[in-house]
């Protein structure tokens, strides 16, 4: 230790703060702890990150339910499992890959087989984190669409971080909830619901359609700007509902632009686009498709812009994903005529 500096200065509560200097929104903490102060049946654990997982407010304000169970996410869950049991609506907070990955089988078989209110909640989804592959979730959605009972849900920004509370206690089960926290401070924001197992059309097109979760619903917004430049208009939806999916939209959309790309901050392999494609073809829709997503590798740590980038997380990879997937349709019409 630095001669002269007291231990406390060398603690970090929140390292994914650290360097900011405003203090970042608590927009899910802050919704929270407002419903736990309505519904005294809400209880709220964490793995020892409660400043990460803004749970710091609620520790600090109803700390009678609240429960540090320590880095031990697959015996947090089985603590939850218990207390659900009992009548209690337990929210259990970690990094995603740790709530899903490390404690997959006491989710699969004391939550989801027996369907529990028990709300997962995960934060660095995806590649959001400079802490590198043991820290990015890019295969947990893949793994929570699997196991029956259990619904996924994914704001797609600081907009619908506080209504996904709201959302998880309308699931009578299990959930996985999928949480990108703000990078900065906020002067204002439009706050929106989430309607579970419906998406969002934010933005009609003719030409083609985007379906988008999580971060990338900026990214598909940002592709459809550029694509109109290019005289395509594609509409845009958020799903921040994965499981279960909207698929009469889905459907419908197809059907009407017959060009579908999805966006998504996880691998190709399992997720959203995974879903959507399922989807399309057992409803025998022919359609121009593509997948924007992590292309089936682990990717190295570095700020999300940097990510972005380099896996092909980007508006620039959507708009090349639609004119692949506009390719594709117009293919099928000429060998069909």
């Amino acid at each position: 230790m630095t001669a002269g500096l007291a231990s406390a200065d060398h603690k970090v509560d929140d390292f994914i703060a650290r360097g900011v200097t405003a203090p970042l929104p608590r927009f899910y903490g802050d919704a929270l702890v407002a419903a736990a102060r309505r519904d005294p049946r809400i209880v709220c654990l964490c793995a020892d990150l409660p400043g990460p997982t803004e749970t710091d407010a609620f520790k600090q304000e109803l700390p009678e339910r609240y429960i540090e169970a320590g880095i031990a996410e697959a015996n947090m869950v089985g603590m939850a499992a218990g207390m659900a049991r009992c009548g209690e609506i337990p929210f259990l907070h970690s990094f995603c890959v740790f709530v899903t990955r490390r404690a997959y089988d006491q989710v699969a078989n004391q939550i989801a087989y027996p369907g529990l209110p028990v709300k997962l909640v995960g934060f660095l989804p995806g590649l959001t984190t400079m802490l590198g592959v043991s820290h990015q979730a890019i295969d947990d959605i893949a793994m929570m669409r699997a196991l029956p009972n259990m619904t996924i849900i994914e704001p797609s920004g600081p907009e619908q971080l506080g209504a996904a509370v709201a959302a998880a206690l309308d699931v009578p089960g299990p959930v996985y909830l999928r949480m990108k926290r703000p990078d900065g401070a906020m002067a204002s924001l439009q706050a929106r619901t989430i309607q579970r197992g419906r998406g969002e059309i934010l933005r009609e097109g003719a030409d083609g359609t985007i379906v988008a979760c999580g971060l990338m619903v900026s990214a598909a917004l940002q592709a459809a700007d550029r694509l109109a430049v290019q005289g395509k208009q594609v509409g845009v939806v958020n799903m921040p509902t994965i499981k279960p999916l909207d698929t009469e939209l889905v459907i419908g959309l197809a059907r009407r632009t017959g060009v579908v790309v999805t966006a998504e901050n996880h691998s190709i392999i399992g997720g959203l686009g995974s879903a959507i494609a399922e989807t399309l073809l057992e409803a025998a829709i022919p359609v121009g498709f593509a997948r924007v997503g992590v292309q089936d590798t682990f990717a190295e740590g570095g700020t999300t812009p940097y990510l972005q980038g380099k896996y092909g997380l980007t508006a620039e990879a959507i708009v090349d994903g639609f004119i692949r997937a506009a390719a594709k349709r117009a293919s099928m019409q000429v060998n069909h005529d």
